[in-house]
């Protein structure tokens, strides 16, 4: 991939076609200000070259702002901002990743791990916020950090339901704070110190 990424630069496709590589391992993105078609071809050409595959089921040409495009697990394209209160061309969480994080929220407070202790589940679900909070920090993150937060929240009160059979609940939206304070149960805010601070 490293050879196809300097050839790129080096024959000049690079400023003919107004067209720049984004790469992360064999995941790229090629933007181009020029026609799409033709930035594909050459691609197509420099990889049969270097014998390299190009997996076609990705490979796609999306307009932008038209449309989106998804990459290294956010999708890129106009979205809605609550701080500018306009929509602006950035990347935000996909929904494929928000699902697999509720997936795996779910599979954590399953009724079947009812013998656990609180300590043990919060313990095991923090991590996992950590973890998505500290990678998906970038863009409109807010709603989906509030459709995170809610699934918690269910789901823990479905867990809690199981292990204590004749427990009263109240209604979910005052779980937060006593989810917080009794157990440390992390809720996802957005937080500017999680930002990746580049130098050029």
């Amino acid at each position: 991939m490293r050879r196809f990424v300097l050839g790129w630069k080096t024959l000049g496709h690079e400023a003919r076609l107004g067209a720049r590589i984004v790469n992360y391992a064999d995941d790229r993105v090629i933007g181009c200000r020029g026609p799409a078609d033709q930035a594909m071809t050459v691609m197509r050409d420099m990889m049969a070259a270097l014998k390299l595959t190009v997996n076609e089921t990705k490979t796609q040409v999306r307009q932008v702002p038209a449309e989106t495009f998804d990459f290294l697990g956010y999708t890129f394209g106009l979205h809605w901002t609550h701080r500018t209160k306009r929509k602006l061309l950035c990347g935000a969480p996909s929904r494929k990743r928000v699902a697999r994080v509720c997936q795996r929220i779910s599979a954590i407070t399953d009724r079947k791990r009812s013998g656990l202790a609180p300590a043990e589940v919060v313990t095991e679900l923090n991590r996992v916020l950590r973890g998505w909070a500290g990678y998906f920090c970038l863009g409109p993150v807010s709603d989906t950090y509030r459709a995170i937060n809610a699934h918690v929240r269910y789901r823990f009160r479905k867990w809690w339901g199981a292990k204590h059979r004749n427990a009263r609940f109240g209604p979910c939206r005052y779980w937060s704070p006593w989810l917080e304070q009794t157990f440390g149960l992390l809720q996802l805010r957005r937080d500017p110190s999680r930002l990746p601070h580049a130098k050029a």
